[in-house]
């Protein structure tokens, strides 16, 4: 049945304009974007196999074109409005952190790192460089490793944070196995970070670790 003969309340336009966007599920919200189904499937059911293929609107997001074109009804054009709106989420997230202390908005912090590492295959360590007010100075992707570990050099670190003045750093790091619990190494290595950046006065916040959805802090932890 397409969604056109949906009962008006149950619409997913219908009911965003009722309830505003939280108001609706993943796939709803999914469908608003897909505008249609294909034969057989209305938008919210294309947006159910989406979804259910991929796992969650990041693993989506992190898709490949190859992936996504391989579901019916998608294709090279969609591809390019998904990562046009992921880019654009992730950039809002970014200008919101550059307008405040990041301490403020911790929860605007653990949504751009999900977007931007949540759902990658490979391990990536990011630092976000602040400046003496925790406002963001610059995000960078320092080092890429393989599918279990990312080889993290120190000096690079600080070189990297003096580069930009930074007078605290936030380090975050995925873990694509799904679980963000912190290992033994991970917990040596942001002692190893603290150790070389204390040598140049500058401050160590937090280290974040990302799963998918899931933002595990080391400050929350005690384990800074």
């Amino acid at each position: 049945m397409a969604i056109t003969d949906w009962p008006e309340g149950e619409r997913p336009r219908e009911k965003l304009l009722a309830g505003g966007a939280m108001a609706l599920s993943d796939a709803e919200l999914l469908a608003i974007f897909l505008r249609t189904g294909v034969t057989g499937k209305s938008a919210v059911d294309l947006a159910r196999d989406l979804l259910t293929r991929f796992s969650s609107l990041n693993g989506i997001f992190a898709a490949s074109m190859e992936d996504i074109c391989q579901v019916h009804g998608m294709g090279e054009s969609k591809f390019v409005q998904l990562q046009a709106i992921f880019e654009m989420s992730r950039r809002a997230l970014l200008e919101q952190m550059q307008q405040r202390d990041i301490l403020t908005s911790p929860q605007a912090v653990r949504q751009y790192l999900s977007l931007k590492i949540g759902a990658l295959p490979r391990e990536v360590f990011m630092v976000i460089f602040l400046d003496a007010q925790h406002r963001v100075l610059a995000v960078e992707e320092l080092f890429s490793g393989t599918l279990t570990q990312t080889s993290v050099y120190p000096r690079e670190v600080v070189k990297r944070s003096l580069h930009h003045n930074a007078a605290a750093v936030i380090f975050a790091h995925n873990h694509p196995s799904g679980v963000p619990e912190p290992s033994q190494a991970d917990e040596s290595l942001t002692d190893a970070l603290k150790a070389a950046l204390n040598l140049v006065d500058i401050r160590v916040l937090d280290h974040f670790i990302v799963a998918g959805n899931q933002v595990l802090s080391f400050a929350e932890r005690g384990l800074l």
